[in-house]
């Protein structure tokens, strides 16, 4: 007697081993880059537009990047549990090339404000070299995980962070706060969509 083999039925979906839930990360870099980025902007220049305490903008910016260093952690922790070998060990390179990143930064600028004699040099290079390297970490990231929402994120992070160079001070400032912060609001409305399709 023949009897038919009837598939079983589908297992719910759920978010895939090893893939990052970026949100609360993206909520923290991109209110450092608006609150950090944009109070350094109103408070520079010739004619600031505000006058700042000047410990209050790197305190801005050191306290987003914090809380999204922090997310940032939890989320990539989170996500390898119960990841195979395999997969643990690209989260752990991923986040081991974060500090090689930001060591060579430091030498560089460094390097550059040594040889080139200026003192506001590191005041220029710091922000947008940050940005270059986070872009540049996002890009191997979203490659890694094949996540397109983090990998445009990053290219898009590491473009502007460059071409803020040639607009000085405080333009560099109001680039990276409102393209850099727009870019993290965007991508945060994008990776609630990527979340909501995979779940």
């Amino acid at each position: 007697m023949t009897t038919l083999a009837l598939p079983a039925p589908a297992a719910p979906a759920t978010t895939h081993v090893g893939d990052v839930d970026n949100r609360a990360a993206y909520v923290g870099f991109g209110l450092a880059y608006v609150l950090g980025h944009g109070a350094t902007a109103v408070s520079r220049g010739d004619d600031p537009l505000f006058a700042l305490p000047g410990w209050l903008p790197p305190a801005l910016l050191a306290a987003g990047l914090a809380a999204g260093t922090v997310f940032s952690t939890l989320a990539a922790t989170r996500a390898q549990r119960g990841a195979d070998q395999r997969t643990a060990l690209i989260g752990k390179l991923l986040g081991l090339s974060w500090i090689t990143g930001f060591a060579a930064l430091f030498l560089a600028i460094t390097g550059l404000t040594t040889i080139a004699g200026t003192a506001d040099l590191p005041t220029v290079l710091w922000p947008t070299g940050s940005g270059l390297v986070v872009g540049l970490l996002y890009i191997a990231e979203g490659v890694a995980r094949r996540n397109l929402v983090h990998y445009t994120l990053g290219s898009w992070l590491a473009l502007i962070s460059t071409i803020a160079l040639v607009a000085g001070t405080p333009g560099l400032f109001w680039i990276l706060a409102i393209a850099g912060g727009g870019a993290y609001a965007i991508a945060l409305v994008l990776e609630r969509r990527r979340l909501a399709h995979i779940r």
